[in-house]
């Protein structure tokens, strides 16, 4: 007879201060991800001669192997997987906990406390969670999973240690395919042999890319999932990682104010749009923002956001499809002051300049590496702006992932002001900032004819908007010898910034 003492199940234990170390070899880091039961090892495998990401979960003997099947049929057929998934995770676990002392004292199984302890993680891993990877992805570091198909090991991205190969794989094209549609369903999309690729978003907001089937991937049914922070990363934080210096932020923070448009390019896992959400700090407050995704990924601190995603038709012949383009072409109906697009890709783009054009200040991303890429992407199809639309960009800030000592990372490389795009398609340019390679340091320059713009446009003479530049610069650099980094904390700073900036820079010390 087991007790009636409650399972507890910590899914939020403490953010471990991981160690940056140069030489992988040396790295031997353990930390719980689903506490009590679940840790993982990093370690350097000297058979493999690589860095390993090993997780740890209960051992069960044979005994208990048997009493989870027969517990797992037995659920299967009881619950209701569309009730659980409304659910609180609290709840969840207190509905399952119920279910299976019920089934084990009607099914007459012998199952010890320390026993039902670790069945019941298997419970919840597998009914509430998401099987194997769960523990991945309650890991606050991995940013990446991806599993390539049957029999061959899923590998992660880790923040810190980037790349590596864990110890889950999948040898059963069954079971793979049971499991990606079981992350359909958790996006609310359909996956299957007709509709093989999967593109939705996660409860928690990461973002699932799968296939189906073997006609589509050789190795079977593969995913890739790309997970998000709950709390978007604020502008402070990546004063802290390097990924960009103060004075770009403080450029960035006027563009915004003065309602310039910005496009960010870059390639796929840049940091695109983790610098699209921390440059959203620096909106207005009292400013309406409607946004408008393929994929939820964008967390904007403030009450007046009005968020769109996209839809996939319901039946064939996509009836019911809300693509980019109506979103975007409806946005405009909605009286936004600033629209925001997660990714252009196609027409929709000839949508946001004609919203530029008309006075709506506009913020983006787009896969380029460059300028020039990027307006030649602009002016081909299934694009193909014309010249004049294209000169109401304002400014472009290019990211890019490299490698510093050995060292995976995220640098805003440059940012580039579009003067005039000719006939031609050629583009007349000024560059304020830029990242050094060589010296891993930013450097900029007083010039910049976005200011420019912005006095002819608003009367402010140029020199008052430098001495702004400089104040916020400070004041961002002073939050970060600070250490705030909290979410709330620096959208509030910023927004009595704009009410009384006097008392903001008084209260920190900048004058």
């Amino acid at each position: 007879m087991l007790s009636t003492s409650k399972i507890e199940i910590n899914l939020n234990p403490t953010v471990p201060a991981l160690p940056r170390i140069d030489d992988k070899t040396k790295i031997n880091v353990r930390y719980t991800l689903i506490s009590p039961y679940a840790s993982v090892h990093i370690y350097w495998d000297k058979k493999e001669d690589e860095l390993i990401y090993e997780l740890e979960e209960p051992i069960l003997d044979d005994d208990e192997k048997i009493s989870l099947e027969t517990l797992e049929r037995s659920l299967s057929e009881m619950v209701n997987i569309n009730v659980l998934v409304q659910k609180t995770d609290e709840s969840k676990i207190e509905y399952i906990e119920k279910t299976s002392r019920l089934l084990i004292e009607e099914l007459g199984l012998k199952i010890s406390e320390e026993g039902y302890a670790k069945i019941f993680y298997y419970l919840f891993r597998d009914f509430i969670g998401l099987n194997e990877i769960e523990p991945l992805i309650k890991d606050y570091f991995i940013e990446d999973i991806e599993c390539n198909g049957i029999e061959t090991p899923i590998y992660i991205v880790h923040r810190i240690y980037r790349n590596m190969k864990t110890n889950i794989s999948y040898d059963d094209i069954d079971k793979l395919a049971g499991f990606v549609e079981k992350i359909a369903q958790r996006t609310g999309k359909y996956i299957s042999y007709a509709s093989p690729l999967l593109d939705g978003t996660l409860p928690d907001g990461s973002r699932v890319n799968a296939t189906y089937t073997k006609d589509v991937s050789s190795r079977g049914p593969t995913f890739t999932i790309r997970k998000f922070t709950k709390v978007p990363w604020t502008p402070v934080q990546l004063i802290n990682n390097r990924t960009l210096s103060p004075e770009m932020l403080a450029y960035f923070w006027i563009l915004l104010e003065y309602g310039l448009n910005i496009l960010i390019a870059g390639g796929t896992a840049s940091g695109k749009t983790t610098l699209l959400n921390a440059i959203a700090f620096f909106i207005p407050p009292e400013s309406r923002v409607v946004s408008i995704e393929d994929t939820r990924e964008l967390n904007i601190p403030r009450e007046n956001w009005l968020p769109s995603v996209a839809r996939t038709g319901l039946t064939q012949g996509n009836i019911g499809e809300v693509d980019l383009f109506s979103l975007l072409k409806n946005s405009f109906r909605q009286n936004p002051d600033y629209v925001i697009v997660g990714e252009v890709r196609g027409k929709e783009a000839f949508v946001l300049f004609q919203g530029m054009a008309s006075g709506h200040s506009s913020i983006s991303t787009m896969h380029a590496d460059s300028v020039d890429t990027l307006i030649k992407r602009l002016e081909t199809p299934p694009i193909e702006l014309s010249p004049s639309l294209m000169n109401t960009l304002d400014c472009v800030a290019i990211m890019t992932h490299v490698l510093i000592k050995k060292q995976e990372t995220r640098k805003l490389r440059e940012i580039v002001e579009i003067v005039r795009v000719d006939n031609d398609g050629v583009a007349l340019t000024n560059t304020p900032f830029v990242w050094s390679a060589a010296e891993d340091a930013f450097y900029f320059k007083k010039d910049s004819k976005a200011f420019e713009k912005i006095s002819s446009r608003h009367g402010i003479p140029v020199e008052e908007l430098r001495r702004e530049l400089d104040l916020r610069t400070r004041l961002l650099f002073e939050l970060h010898k600070r250490k705030i980094y909290d979410f709330t904390q620096t959208q509030k700073i910023i927004n009595q910034y704009y009410k009384n900036p006097a008392a903001v820079l008084g209260a920190f010390g900048v004058n």
